[in-house]
């Protein structure tokens, strides 16, 4: 049974192709899922504008990644890892590797799409294809280079003093909120030292106010005592 794909298949073909399928699998899968239409001697025409369309529009999509092809194909990407003998590095350079320095780099790209057969075990330079596109593919280069020793000590030394510097900078930011929090109980309490000033005020002139009555007193005293002494 002749059909032509209306969509990517995989193992079977693309867009616009014509291919031959059982029956069963052209008639309960292909057809009712609208994947593809039947070939006959009555649509044939019709068949071929629509496989023109479809190869069109299949053409207008590649353009569409010729550059990001182009980009991929100028990226060399590289790898520090310890080495021993023969340049057998320890660990391995995986696609998973590939994909994560893709992904800085600003590239998103499927892990699946890396067509790297094994992981790279040994220093060097290497050529890693990249499918893109149905056929089209992209090769970036990968750069594999044995680590000095003392690098790794010396960045865990340097993640060593950044880690002590954020936990100073934490302590001075407490110690000044310290600070703050205890500026802040001094304003209170001279404020409220303030408000308690005029009742005491208030207490002072009242018991003044208890003490005139007596020193007019006194004073009455003595001027009587004085105009009897004149006489």
């Amino acid at each position: 049974m002749k059909v032509i794909l209306k969509q990517d298949i995989e193992n079977l073909g693309i867009r616009g192709d014509i291919v031959d399928v059982a029956p069963g699998f052209g008639r309960n899968y292909l057809i009712p899922k609208r994947l593809a239409l039947k070939v006959t001697s009555s649509n044939m025409k019709m068949i071929e504008i629509e496989r023109q369309a479809l190869k069109k529009k299949l053409d207008k999509e590649r353009l569409s990644y010729q550059e990001l092809i182009e980009k991929l194909n100028e990226t060399t990407i590289s790898f520090k890892r310890k080495s021993g003998e023969k340049d057998i590095i320890f660990g391995s350079v995986s696609s998973s590797d590939i994909k994560d320095s893709l992904h800085e780099l600003g590239f998103e790209i499927d892990k699946k799409k890396i067509l790297l057969e094994d992981p790279i075990k040994r220093l060097g330079n290497y050529t890693v294809p990249i499918k893109i596109f149905h056929e089209d593919q992209a090769e970036i280069k990968i750069e594999v280079m044995k680590e000095e020793e003392g690098v790794q000590e010396e960045k865990e030394e340097k993640e060593k003093v950044e880690e002590e510097r954020m936990e100073e900078l934490a302590e001075e930011k407490m110690k000044e909120s310290g600070e703050e929090q205890k500026e802040k109980e001094s304003i209170q309490e001279k404020r409220k030292e303030k408000k308690e000033e005029p009742v005491d005020v208030k207490v002072e002139e009242a018991q003044d106010e208890e003490i005139k009555p007596e020193r007019k007193e006194q004073i009455k005293e003595k001027e009587e005592k004085k105009k009897e002494s004149k006489k």
